[in-house]
């Protein structure tokens, strides 16, 4: 069964109260990394680093991440090394986005969707695989290279 992590902030936070019992519903592990209630203050770098961890430490299969435009959560999850994130508010991106570059991380922007779109961006994006083909392959390796040479987001760089 694929594990998926969760995580909101206040911006995605009602979004996310509906899409966990939701994915449960379609037979997924879910592990809600929070917001656990709704917190005005809260900040996306936070939830956004949590469900990349989990993924890319192999604690989860798959991550998703929601704020209110998906593009701050994006840029975060994708410090963490070994995470490969991605904002889509299309299915074609959703599932294109795991079957080509291996994105383990979706992001989603809940001021710019509907639930019902992000419904349909999950379900895709959790229903694709990676077409492990050599020219695919090449490519997420040519990103892991980049993401090897720089010190960004790696633990005691400087």
């Amino acid at each position: 069964m694929l594990k998926v992590a969760v995580g909101a902030d206040h911006g995605g936070f009602a979004l996310k109260s509906e899409l966990v019992p939701w994915i449960r519903e379609l037979d997924y592990e879910v592990a809600d990394l929070g917001a656990h209630s709704f917190q005005p203050d809260d900040d996306y770098p936070d939830f956004a680093e949590d469900v990349a961890r989990s993924v890319a430490e192999h604690r989860a299969d798959r991550g998703i991440v929601i704020c209110g435009s998906g593009v701050g959560a994006s840029i975060a999850a994708n410090k963490v090394q070994g995470a490969r994130a991605a904002l889509c508010h299309d299915t074609y991106s959703a599932r294109q986005g795991v079957e080509h570059d291996d994105m383990n991380v979706l992001c989603l922007g809940a001021r710019v969707i509907g639930p019902e779109l992000a419904k349909e961006l999950v379900r895709a994006f959790l229903l694709a695989d990676f077409l492990d083909e050599r020219r695919l392959r090449r490519r997420v390796d040519k990103v892991n290279l980049i993401e090897s040479r720089t010190a960004w987001g790696r633990e005691g760089a400087t």
